[in-house]
């Protein structure tokens, strides 16, 4: 219809597809979302790893559930006008589970989902010891993906994990494969040196490249214009706001029990003022306004 917003997905696409390269940084939880959002990016990513590790307290080894990863998604996408790109795992069981994936994740209004070619219980993909699915099985679940979805704008960003078990060449010839197979985005993860982003992006696998940022892991630490330059489309930061969550409560836990008080942290908490403006407060304050007290008659 002449005049109806642009799909999630295709202001995904759009993005991606920008001379600038996308810098999403990673939710866990839909508060998380809103501050990012505020900050002037364009494009969030649920991290799955935020998720699990937020949301149940557990290690990222396939714990986490469809329904909890979605139902986590759509509480992000409800608050933030920004497109959200969500990880979606290996896809929670074969091809034939990926067509019940992409469609959930699609009813969430989310922008699109990546998959991982790793077996399932997957691993961090920055941590040693990961086992990688054969070609055929990943072009199937890509393919199954690009079937399932509803809406061709739709984003299937297909995940890469084989440079650290099959090494660079390998891992190229499989993104190659993917994106045969109808992924929109690669995302080439956890390399190692700026010699293989480079190779990667030269090879010309077929389809714009995604990297992973994150801390503490594999990859050195390049600024979003570095990934740039290498050739790669778009960055994510994945866990940068829950590990610098997880610090802050940690710090705070601290002088709470070795002191007996908050004063002395109140100068790094966000105020109520800041917390109230950050959740639209006023709003929902107009909407009891409008349909509570503006409707209630006069005491009996």
């Amino acid at each position: 219809m002449s005049g109806a917003p642009a799909s999630p997905g295709a202001r995904l696409r759009a993005l991606v597809a920008a001379p600038e390269i996308l810098v999403a940084p990673g939710a866990y939880d839909a508060i998380t979302a809103r501050v990012l959002a505020r900050a002037g990016f364009g494009a969030i990513y649920m991290t799955g790893a935020g998720t699990v590790n937020a949301q149940l307290g557990l290690p990222d080894i396939a714990l986490g559930t469809l329904d909890e990863f979605v139902q986590n998604a759509g509480r992000i996408v409800d608050v933030v006008d920004v497109p959200v790109f969500c990880d979606a795992d290996t896809g929670f069981g074969n091809a034939v589970n990926v067509v019940r994936t992409v469609r959930a994740f699609e009813r969430a209004g989310v922008a699109g989902i990546h998959l991982e070619d790793q077996e399932s219980p997957k691993r961090c993909g920055h941590l040693d010891g990961k086992r990688i699915v054969g070609v055929a099985e990943m072009v199937g679940k890509v393919r199954a993906a690009c079937d399932a979805r509803r809406n061709d704008d739709f984003v299937i960003i297909a995940r890469c994990d084989a440079a650290a078990t099959e090494g660079i060449e390998a891992a190229i010839d499989r993104a190659g494969a993917y994106a045969s197979a109808g992924a929109d985005v690669i995302f080439a993860e956890a390399l190692t040196v700026e010699e293989d982003f480079r190779r990667f992006a030269a090879a010309g696998v077929g389809a714009p490249l995604l990297a992973n940022m994150t801390e503490f892991g594999k990859t050195p630490y390049y600024r979003a214009a570095q990934f740039q330059d290498f050739g790669f489309d778009a960055v994510i930061f994945p866990m940068m706001a829950f590990r610098l969550m997880l610090g802050a409560v940690r710090d705070g836990a601290d002088v709470l029990a070795s002191t007996g008080t908050q004063v002395s942290l109140l100068d790094r908490m966000a105020t109520r003022a800041e917390l109230y403006e950050i959740i639209d407060y006023p709003e929902w304050d107009g909407y009891e306004a409008r349909y509570v007290r503006e409707t209630e008659g006069p005491p009996a």
